[in-house]
């Protein structure tokens, strides 16, 4: 080693941290690395304790550091354990270059600089995972870039094992954007790889001529991926860590960065591959893009509707739910669609339960008579929640999600609904069925008196909101005694219940005193003053003595839900619109350029065209948002797009409103 590390009891440990406390307790652990029985606990434990999840690096890593690469680089410590270090290692050279100068120990660069020349010896390592380990480790050496690059290059020559080969790649990929002497040499031999026989090689030279050029696409790029993805099989296009054909597909793609037309152009091709599984990729990646960019939809749409007929079910699945989360533009493919529904068409249950909502999405009619078919059954194949997670898992689709929009078609729906939410035995059943009930609002009113047995159950204040969002034909039959005993004695297990149930018995009513008495106090709160602004809303004028207190409100936020829900209940209240406008158009312009809009910004845009053409100063903001060709909203996701289309009918909704003759709708 570069030097004889400290003697354990030379360090003061206790003037050290970690991400539990002082670190009076890591050199135990140091020391179990060379205890066999113990070695693997240990390594786990520093890695939870001196890297924890990142974001810095604790006193104690520069002292551990030396004695934890000194047991990486010990023979008689098992070869995984060994293995684990050295990730350690990497992590804590990744934090050191990333995270915030405020949280990196002062020690730390001193300490890396020294570890450096440990871990070259070790890119000799008998074993390949550790090799590729260390290699890995190597590319944060940002400031010794030239020197390490020669190392890597020069084992490369002798490494043998193709997994090792691609991290060497990489790595020195990684390092050539900080390279000084070794820059030109560095990016010759990596256009000489991109150019070579070895396909994985050659997608791996790609990255790391990403790595080395960040933001400069090169034609040379396209090429080789399209070569490479086209002229070989799966098994050859391994990347470092190896993997499957679909995520590899995935991350090949990917190489392509902003290159849209090559990008569509491959994926195209591979949605024809005669591997199921490089299919299964280039559908996730059409989603990605789909997700990402309007443009896509004409570019790739088209393709993954053929997959709708793909040999493999899983692939016919995913298709139908990529046009599913397109909406009205997948009304092309509304006939295919609508024969997938059928277990004659599709084999494939879950493919018909996708079918079936994407008919739903695009306000199809064929969607209603197997749905009510299936909500007569004991598994109508959808869930009873909805699922906001990211990617392109393949989740089970909610039943308010199918169904939310087809309240036009309640006189089909409504009898096996009513009878499944009388027989209902679980909350969640009794949950979502109600609330599927609340957004078919006056359409759901023969369900009154299933909703008004479940003032009784634990699903009582979904059935409440369900019978408030009928309107006046609840009123008139829920007994309002009933009502004000269930505000008195509230679902004791559910916290929310109170504020809840007052809100809904005042739209319900009228009677708006219980929700008055269990919201105003939060003005003066905090949190919840959403909340009580929500309820001043709906008071308009008689709620006029609260305008001061909105006011001061108004500004507290610059985004989310407080400024539209406050500027709501300002302009009910007063009819001015001079001092919410430029707040709610404040609240909503920056998702026109950093994108992630989320519902608050819809609504927000909603109440500009409620404000109607007062609202005339949002006008150059919400054009931003119809002219964008990267979707304005959340990527990666299957809500991105019916997100970004309810932007987009709020944004035109809101234009039509301003420039109606007349003033506000």
């Amino acid at each position: 080693m570069s030097d004889t590390p400290p003697r354990l009891e030379a360090v003061d440990w206790t003037a050290l941290s970690h991400a539990y406390g002082t670190a009076e307790d890591v050199p135990a652990m140091l020391r179990d690395l060379h205890r066999p029985t113990k070695a693997a606990a240990a390594a786990d434990d520093l890695l939870t304790h001196v890297h924890h999840q990142g974001g810095g690096v604790y006193s104690c890593a520069p002292a551990a550091l030396p004695h934890i690469i000194a047991a990486a680089a010990d023979p008689a410590v098992d070869a995984d354990v060994r293995g684990e270090l050295l990730y350690l290692v990497g992590s804590l050279a990744d934090s050191g270059n990333t995270a915030q100068p405020r949280f990196v120990t002062p020690g730390w660069p001193a300490a890396w600089d020294r570890a450096i020349t440990d871990l070259l010896p070790l890119l000799d390592d008998p074993v390949a995972a550790n090799r590729m380990a260390v290699a890995d480790a190597l590319a944060e050496a940002h400031h010794r870039a030239d020197e390490v690059i020669a190392a890597l290059r020069a084992r490369w020559e002798e490494e043998r094992e193709p997994q090792a080969r691609l991290q060497l790649i990489d790595s020195a990929g990684s390092l050539t954007a900080h390279a000084g002497e070794q820059r030109s040499a560095s990016l010759h031999w990596l256009r000489e790889l991109m150019d070579g026989a070895e396909p994985s090689v050659r997608l791996v030279a790609v990255q790391a001529l990403r790595r080395a050029l960040p933001g400069q696409d090169d034609s040379a790029y396209m090429r080789t991926v399209a070569d490479v993805l086209s002229g070989s099989e799966p098994h050859a296009w391994r990347r470092p860590g190896g993997g499957a054909a679909a995520p590899t597909v995935i991350w090949a793609v990917g190489l392509l960065g902003e290159d849209r037309a090559g990008l569509a152009e491959a994926t195209r091709r591979l949605l024809g591959h005669p591997d199921p599984a490089v299919r299964a990729g280039a559908l996730q990646v059409a989603a990605e893009a789909l997700s990402r960019r309007r443009s896509a939809v004409a570019e790739l749409l088209p393709a993954v509707a053929r997959s709708l007929s793909d040999p493999e079910p899983d692939n016919r699945l995913f298709a139908a739910r990529v046009l599913g989360m397109c909406g009205q533009a997948a009304r092309p493919w509304a006939d295919a669609l609508s024969a997938m529904v059928t277990e004659e068409v599709e084999p494939h249950p879950p493919a018909r339960s996708h079918a079936l909502w994407a008919l739903s999405r695009i306000g199809d009619v064929r969607c209603v008579p197997p749905l009510a078919r299936r909500l007569a059954t004991a598994r109508p194949g959808f869930a009873y929640h909805s699922v906001h997670a990211d990617g392109w898992w393949t989740y089970e689709l909610s039943l308010t999600e199918v169904a939310a929009g087809l309240g036009t078609h309640a006189d089909v729906l409504l009898p096996p609904l009513r009878a499944r939410l009388t027989a209902a035995s679980s909350l969640d059943e009794r949950r979502a069925l109600c609330q599927l009930l609340q957004a078919w609002g006056g359409a759901a009113a023969p369900a009154i008196p299933d909703l008004i047995a479940h003032l009784d159950t634990d699903a009582a204040v979904w059935a409440l909101d369900a019978l408030a969002a009928i309107g006046p034909a609840a009123a008139e039959a829920v007994p309002r005694e009933r009502l004000r005993a269930l505000l008195d004695a509230p679902p004791a297990d559910q916290p929310f219940a109170p504020r809840s149930l007052a809100l809904a018995y005042g739209r319900l009513t009228g009677d708006r005193e219980p929700a008055l008495k269990v919201l105003l106090p939060q003005l003066g709160e905090p949190y919840g003053q959403d909340n009580a602004a929500t309820l001043l809303a709906e008071l308009g004028p008689a709620a006029a003595p609260h305008a001061g207190r909105l006011r001061e409100l108004l500004p507290l936020h610059a985004e989310g839900w407080l400024p539209l829900r406050v500027g709501e209940a300002l302009w009910r209240i007063t009819g001015r619109t001079d001092e919410v406008v430029p707040a709610l158009v404040r609240a909503i312009a920056p998702f026109v350029e950093r994108g992630g809009a989320y519902p608050a910004v819809v609504e927000t845009v909603k109440l500009l065209a409620a404000i109607g053409a007062d609202s005339a100063p949002a006008e150059p903001v919400l054009r931003g948002f119809l002219d964008a060709d990267e979707r304005p909203v959340r990527h990666g996701t299957w809500r991105s797009v019916p997100e970004d289309d309810a932007l987009c009918a709020a944004v035109r909704a809101a234009l039509l409103a301003i420039s109606a003759p007349g003033g506000a709708t």
